[in-house]
């Protein structure tokens, strides 16, 4: 039968390349997911600790956890889903805490674990978007 079901309609699976990359999609999402749901607990002052109430957070720090609160758990979605605007949307939030963390660190305070995080993941998703290029170009010629 190769590749068709009993109806006639061919049915294709997933090479483990594209299973691949869409399993690295939904960890990242999970992380975003995470990441996000830091920032919201951040903004409603669920931990005791200096600055992690809104209220007392300098206005960098506002700006900074509100607009990463929102777009993270949309990140987290679209990647989920494997859609392009999910990356493109993490890449957003990876090069906002970049810049936080890495720019602008006396403001920020230094966080490299997760710029090297953000940094591994760019460079896994460039050579996984490689690979599946490369891939699909070889089975059309």
């Amino acid at each position: 039968m190769n590749g068709e079901t009993l109806s006639g309609i061919t049915s294709t699976r997933p090479s483990q390349l594209d299973s691949l990359y869409f399993g690295f999609h939904r960890l990242i999402a999970i992380a975003c997911l995470i990441m996000g749901l830091f920032y919201w607990v951040r903004l409603l002052g669920f931990y005791p600790g200096l600055m992690w109430r809104f209220d007392l957070m300098p206005v960098h720090w506002q700006v900074a956890s509100v607009i990463l609160a929102v777009i993270y758990p949309f990140a987290s979605v679209g990647l989920w889903l494997v859609a392009p605007w999910g990356a493109v949307i993490w890449f957003l939030c990876a090069g906002a805490e970049v810049v936080m963390f890495g720019v602008l660190p006396d403001l920020f305070g230094h966080n490299y674990p997760l710029i090297g995080f953000h940094l591994v993941v760019a460079v896994v998703y460039a050579v996984l978007r490689f690979a599946r290029y490369r891939s699909r170009r070889r089975a059309m010629l």
